[in-house]
């Protein structure tokens, strides 16, 4: 019995040496391949060249190593990596420009990001930084926000409470303890916690990307979470840990009001997720330099150069399979012709509901292990936008570079579940968590680019089920009744706003729009109208689903990337673009980048 053991271990200790360290691939992290930023290009249609290219047949490069669907981060990066490597890429994209969520678009001569708010991370030699800067050459650039860079807004005009949210490691923790005094031991404590849970993040990856059968084993002998704290924590609620470290009300919502950047009330939100967002953020918070454009502008380019190339308008309506269950290739609709387009490989960032229930044929689609993965997830709740082009600088209106995160109370299990539970109608008289940010105060080349004018991006959320009976409307041309739903929502949220930022009245506004769930929809292909994928409660945090959820599909030579792959938001959708190139490029892409910013730590300290 013993000797048993002792040869699971060291045969255990073996595979986790060669999938976790071993790698036997090309390595797009080899080499530093940052050159001298170049002077950033603002003209408009210069960009759209790079942005906006038009999907034809006669575009399409010969002789692919892979098609990719979608280009979200999750997709270009990716395709960046593959890339880097001499791999002959083709992105395709359904909307008419690329970018996915990274995307901009401009109305009435104002520039809007759709889901590009602020980066955590990004401190210079950090892997996270490091990474990036050779994704894009060395020329997408970040700014930092200002120190707050979150304003957590609490109660009711006439009870507001205002607490703001420093990053630094020593900072952060002292500036809640000026707010919250008597409260120090909870404020330690929980950043300890947070610190501990995120660093378990590393089994998250491995299970990803080592062999399935290794991924099986460490969770059904309950390795996972004895070998990971970020397992371990990951079925406790966000409120079930916060409660236990404090009664104080006021700093419990502190404590959890970032829970709206991923979508699900505290109550259900794994404490391991929420821990991953904290220390994401704990040493400041950034934004691309320009505009979110930037990034896949200078993404692109990469792609171009070693022979691939990124489409836009290029719906692709099914993925082929041959009679061995093989995927070979796309198929994309233009106009009424349908375009097959054959490829090695095909990898999906249009989400795992998309790929899977509308882009297989109905027979594959009904195989047991595609339905064990549906069976698994379950749609991310709605997301909803509100844009408003202001007359006035940042000045004018008082907008810094900061965000922030209004509440109409602090009890926040309760006031979602009530408006998410309300009537239509009556929930959007009341909307009770509400995220501000102003893109043009982050961005130092705004006022060059767009004189005397400002933007604002307001961010909530609304179920897609309120506005469901439009989806199938023209986009710009819903029914009466849609429009006067999305006015509802418009008019309370602009009470708050101006309530919030006096300065900002209504002759100032020279735009404004609404993107509701459908909207969403139309424009990222999101099925439900979901901004951060699928949904990421508990369930989603099990090793269980983390070791059945992979790059890899039950479809051989069909991949997932993106953030269904691995987490939401921008980090989480680039870990799911490193994940699937480790599986694609037989290598641990995520110790490449770290090995990488740390030989360029280590040169720049020679040169200092």
């Amino acid at each position: 019995m013993l000797l048993s053991v002792v040869i699971i271990c060291v045969a255990l200790v073996i595979f986790v040496l060669k999938y976790v360290f071993g790698s036997s691939g090309p390595n797009p992290f080899e080499k530093d391949t940052r050159e001298p930023v170049k002077k950033m290009v603002h003209d408009r249609k210069e960009k759209n060249k790079v942005l906006k290219q038009g999907f034809l047949a006669s575009k399409v490069p010969e002789n692919l190593d892979a098609v990719i669907i979608g280009s979200g981060i999750g997709g270009l990066g990716l395709a960046v990596l593959m890339a880097k490597v001499g791999k002959k890429v083709l992105v395709l994209e359904q909307h008419d420009r690329s970018g996915g969520c990274c995307h901009t678009f401009t109305e009435k001569g104002f520039e809007f990001d759709v889901g590009i708010h602020y980066i955590g991370d990004l401190q210079e030699h950090k892997p996270f930084r490091c990474m990036l800067d050779n994704m894009t050459d060395g020329q997408l650039q970040w700014e930092p926000l200002d120190n707050p860079y979150d304003q957590v807004v609490l109660g009711p005009p006439e009870n507001r409470r205002r607490y703001p949210i420093y990053s630094g490691r020593t900072r952060f923790p002292e500036e809640l303890k000026k707010c919250f005094p008597g409260e120090e031991k909870a404020i330690d404590d929980y950043i300890k916690l947070c610190k501990k849970v995120g660093r378990g993040i590393w089994l998250l990856a491995m299970l990803k990307i080592c062999p399935a059968f290794l991924a099986k084993f460490l969770v059904y002998t309950g390795l996972a979470k004895r070998l990971s704290y970020f397992f371990k924590m990951a079925s406790r609620s966000l409120t079930e840990v916060v409660n236990e470290l404090t009664e104080n009300e006021d700093l419990r919502a502190v404590f959890t009001y970032i829970y709206g950047t991923y979508g699900n009330m505290p109550k259900d939100t794994s404490f391991s997720m929420h821990s991953l967002l904290v220390t994401h953020y704990l040493n400041g918070a950034w934004y691309p330099k320009g505009g979110a454009s930037e990034i896949a502008y200078h993404m692109i380019p990469i792609i171009e150069k070693a022979g691939g190339a990124v489409l836009v308008r290029a719906p692709v309506n099914r993925i082929l399979f041959n009679d061995a269950k093989e995927a070979y290739g796309v198929s994309v609709m233009k106009g009424q012709e349908e375009i097959h387009i054959r490829a090695p490989m095909v990898i999906s960032n249009a989400g795992i509901f998309n790929t899977y229930e509308k882009l297989l044929p109905k027979e594959l689609q009904a195989m047991p292990a595609i339905q064990q993965q549906l069976g698994m997830m379950k749609n991310g709740e709605g997301g909803l936008s509100i844009f408003l082009g202001l007359e006035g600088t940042k000045e004018d209106l008082g907008l810094k570079a900061d965000n922030y995160w209004i509440f109409t109370e602090n009890n926040f299990d309760e006031l979602t579940e009530t408006y998410l539970n309300g009537k239509r109608e009556e929930s959007a008289k009341s909307v009770p968590l509400l995220f501000v940010a102003s893109p043009s105060a982050k961005d130092s080349t705004w006022e060059e680019r767009s004189p005397g004018k400002s933007t604002l991006s307001l961010v909530s959320f609304a179920k897609y089920e309120w506005f469901e009976e439009w989806k199938d409307d023209k986009v710009n041309n819903r029914a009466p009744e849609y429009k006067e739903l999305k006015q509802i929502f418009v008019d309370s949220i602009l009470e708050v706003l101006m309530d919030i930022f006096p300065k900002i009245t209504r002759d100032k506004i020279e735009y404004i729009d609404a993107g509701t769930p459908i909207t969403n929809t139309h424009y990222i292909g999101s099925p439900k109208g979901e901004i951060y994928g699928a949904d990421h409660g508990i369930a989603r945090f099990s090793p269980e689903l983390n070791a059945t959820v992979r790059p890899q599909t039950p479809l051989k030579n069909l991949y997932l990337t993106g953030q269904d792959v691995f987490l939401c938001g921008f980090a989480g959708a680039l870990a799911g673009a490193l994940s699937c190139g480790s599986v694609i490029l037989n290598r641990n892409l995520h110790l490449d980048a770290i090995s990488l910013a740390k030989k360029i730590k280590y040169a720049k300290s020679k040169e200092d």
